[in-house]
């Protein structure tokens, strides 16, 4: 099947529309109609050459919701007309992270960056239709497409009544950053948060902290209007700087320092992780969710006060979450208010014009962009 997508020729580069070939589905997955796609800096770290490509071209996309099309043989379960949002996390329900509640460990996503099927690192779904060159998929999705190709493991059903404009987001952000506040930091009912970086992820750690009950979400961004919406989204209050939001997380503890910081900055380098693991107290938490360079290695951490202190340093995929068990219920959330979501969203897009958005992001001049489709 012919269908347009957006692509990286090669790394560093720009996302450009082309013509694709679709294999047809084959047992275990199914072809889907995009509806939307939010704008994910992850993707972007592919065409910076930040993060690493298993093939050129790359078709970006993972946070994405559509209607099913096809369905591949021999797959129960699934038909036409389906409506789903896409996990860029895939989960097969039975490996030991699986059975184990830790769906977002599963042993499929050790391929997610060779862009071909989980099961065969070598077998491309994805083709240019001017040449038949192999495309590589993000995280075997490829959302940036009017149709894509995906397996089930990667799909999760949801009911036809959801704005699929919207809960895209649950595919990645939302889940990412509450995630990351709720179950990697594990914030309790009166703690002090500090949330570095609030962009698209960012955003959502502040909804989690906030939802977890924190008496204090203390959002840091550089950027004004960031700022403000986290205070709408509820963060408690906002600064430019993290030394500003340190001192007053220590101005409300007798010194000591918050309880969670959270890292979800747009690129990670060592010296942010540094500042997050200032700003906590003895036996704190400094959770750490954003990437950048693959290549980079090293934070600056005293290590004594590691030790001495018993803080914790907590890497998180995904914010902890189990696709298939936390997307339905962060579903119940939204339907409930409990969970905002369409006020994550700064502008939408034509598929036309995710390198324009990427521009966008960068200037800082949006939370959350969302490509729309026909």
């Amino acid at each position: 099947m012919k269908t347009r997508g957006s692509v990286i020729l090669s790394a560093p580069g720009r996302y450009e529309t082309v013509d694709l070939e679709l294999d047809e589905p084959r047992q275990g997955e199914i072809m889907v109609k995009m509806v939307a796609t939010g704008m994910c800096h992850s993707d972007d770290h592919f065409a910076t050459g930040d993060m690493h490509a298993g093939v050129f071209p790359w078709l970006g996309g993972h946070e994405g919701a559509g209607i099913v099309e096809k369905v591949g043989p021999n797959t129960p379960g699934w038909e036409v007309g389906d409506h789903i949002i896409t996990s860029f996390l895939p989960s097969c329900g039975k490996c030991r992270w699986c059975s184990a509640g830790m769906q977002n460990l599963c042993d499929l996503g050790s391929t997610l960056l060779q862009g071909a099927r989980f099961d065969d690192p070598t077998s491309y779904r994805v083709h240019l239709a001017e040449d038949g060159r192999p495309v590589g998929q993000m995280c075997g999705l490829g959302t940036f497409a009017e149709h894509t190709l995906i397996s089930v493991d990667s799909a999760v059903k949801v009911d036809k009544d959801l704005p699929l404009e919207t809960v895209c987001l649950l595919g990645c952000a939302v889940g990412t950053g509450w995630g990351s506040s709720v179950n990697a930091g594990n914030v309790r009912a009166g703690d002090v948060v500090v949330i570095f970086g609030t962009g698209g992820v960012g955003m959502n750690a502040v909804q989690g902290a906030h939802h977890a009950g924190a008496d204090h979400v203390i959002a840091v961004d550089p950027v004004e209007f960031k700022r403000e919406k986290a205070l709408e989204l509820g963060a408690t209050i906002a600064f430019a700087e993290p030394w500003e939001a340190i001192e007053y997380a220590r101005s409300l503890t007798n010194g000591q320092g918050a309880d969670v910081s959270v890292v979800t900055v747009g690129i990670i380098d060592g010296e942010v992780i540094a500042q997050a693991f200032a700003a906590i107290r003895k036996g704190g938490t400094c959770v750490v969710t954003a990437v950048g360079d693959m290549n980079a290695i090293g934070a600056p951490i005293p290590l004594v006060e590691l030790v001495t202190y018993q803080k914790r340093i907590q890497g998180t995929h995904f914010g902890h979450c189990s696709p298939k068990g936390d997307i339905p219920r962060q579903i119940q959330m939204f339907r409930n208010g409990t969970l905002k979501l369409e006020e994550l969203i700064t502008k939408r897009y034509t598929l036309d014009q995710v390198a324009e958005a990427y521009d966008d992001m960068r200037a800082g001049k949006i939370i959350r962009g969302v490509v729309m489709f026909d």
